[in-house]
């Protein structure tokens, strides 16, 4: 690990905004804030919100910015991203954000049912080859029902046609409430004044791809808590590109 790295972490233990609790960490342990996000940190009742793979934390720093009566959890695993937005929140005084370094997978052990009011997932890896890696899964959407109340909402923001068309048969197959989709964000008339505040939001990378000439994707869905979810069994077409930094997971043409 590079020193930068190293001094990072080191920097990041004593971030009051920072919970750190890596799969490692939770081996017998039960963590004591959850379902207490908003007594014992926030100290006020407002909703939660979660951004899930939120990388340097963009959109967790812009939306607790753009909305202050709302409580906003930035969650990865890597905490030398993770730094940057956590410490801009501690130097801009935003109260309203955290952030919280562990697997996504899980992610049920930190938040008690019905605690959190909205996810969002902002350019995950698309996890071509592993269906249930996939933020967007129906394997995750069940362990997101453990916390996310019922009829919460889920925000999708991504560069990956395959992730955006794999979730949208998804939500097609369980009859999910679709609230609003469009394949291109920058270029879509109509979209009302509030959502294209909220999507006004850059991350780094989305900046990279925009550069690119790659369309962004979003959809917003809700997930009742009813119902058992299925997989769709359809095949989708690889992405053709190389994501930054990221390689074509297959050799093949389609998958699941």
């Amino acid at each position: 690990m590079s020193k930068g790295k190293l001094q990072k972490f080191a920097e990041m233990e004593t971030f009051s905004n920072v919970f750190q609790f890596p799969y490692s960490a939770m081996e017998g342990v039960t963590f004591e804030m959850k379902g207490r996000w908003r007594e014992d940190y926030f100290h006020n009742q407002n909703p939660i919100v979660l951004e899930l793979g939120c990388g340097k934390g963009e959109y967790t720093v812009g939306l607790a910015k753009l909305y202050p009566e709302v409580n906003f959890i930035g969650v990865d695993i890597k905490g030398a991203r993770m730094h940057t937005g956590a410490k801009q929140a501690l130097d801009e005084g935003l109260s309203n954000a955290a952030f919280l370094r562990t697997n996504i997978e899980i992610i049920d052990r930190f938040f008690a049912p019905g605690e959190v009011q909205e996810i969002w997932l902002t350019f995950s890896d698309p996890q071509m080859k592993n269906p249930r890696k996939r933020l967007s899964s129906t394997s995750f959407m069940e362990r997101y029902r453990h916390f996310l109340a019922d009829g919460g909402i889920i925000h999708l923001k991504t560069d990956s046609n395959f992730l955006f068309t794999y979730t949208t048969y998804m939500v097609e197959r369980n009859r999910l409430p679709l609230l609003f989709r469009t394949e291109d964000l920058y270029h879509t008339d109509g979209i009302d004044p509030e959502t294209r505040k909220i999507l006004s939001i850059q991350t780094y990378y989305e900046a990279q791809w925009i550069d690119r000439g790659l369309n962004i994707r979003y959809m917003k869905f809700r997930l009742p808590h009813s119902g058992t979810l299925e997989e769709p069994d359809v095949e989708i077409p690889l992405d053709e590109y190389r994501s930054y930094k990221r390689t074509k997971r297959s050799g093949l043409s389609t998958s699941k």
